[in-house]
């Protein structure tokens, strides 16, 4: 195998390639790493090239596995790198890749909204919690209060505390406390 250094001998050379084997050829050529490529029409726009598509689905791709790549990384699953470049696919191989990244793609994001959403409701729920403990709390100890005045005072003081001088009926009888549809009674 050469090297591409400047002061190495080189051959220009023009080939002419079949549509049909020019994706074999050239990824062949890309492997062995001793072809320099030089563009033979620079004044044609990249938007008008024949390869756009393929270049397109190509970063496309290279997108996804960064995405997924980044995941697992985030998520520390160790990978396995062996440095080596891999052979380019086939195109027919091309499509099947493509079709997997993207189902690979859709399930990670897929995932990481359910993980989110749980999350969330993991924090409401744990709020929610906190605050009933606050509450069962706060009427523990109301009830606990209320209990210890009911046992020191007298029925008819009773009334009057919860209702103030106002308490006792025309006549004198103090007024009962009842409860009836979570209005209060008098």
């Amino acid at each position: 195998m050469g090297s591409l250094f400047r002061s190495e001998e080189m051959t220009l050379a023009q080939l002419f390639l079949q549509s049909e084997a020019a994706y074999t050829c050239v990824s062949e050529l890309g492997d062995l790493g001793v072809v320099q490529f030089r563009d033979l029409n620079p004044d044609v726009n990249a938007f008008q090239r024949k390869f756009v598509n393929e270049v397109r689905r190509c970063e496309e791709m290279e997108r996804k596995l960064r995405f997924i790549e980044k995941e697992i990384k985030k998520d520390g699953i160790p990978m396995l790198d062996t440095g080596d470049n891999p052979d380019a696919p086939a195109p027919r191989e091309m499509i099947d890749l493509e079709a997997t990244f993207e189902k690979l793609e859709n399930e990670m994001k897929e995932v990481n909204t359910n993980a989110e959403a749980l999350k969330r409701n993991f924090l409401e729920l744990t709020e929610l919690k906190h605050i009933l403990r606050k509450t069962q709390v706060f009427f523990d100890e109301a009830a606990f209060l209320q209990s210890a005045q009911m046992h020191d005072q007298p029925k008819s003081e009773e009334a009057q505390n919860l209702l103030g001088e106002e308490a006792t009926r025309a006549g004198g009888q103090p007024l009962k406390l009842g409860y009836a549809r979570h209005s209060l009674i008098v």
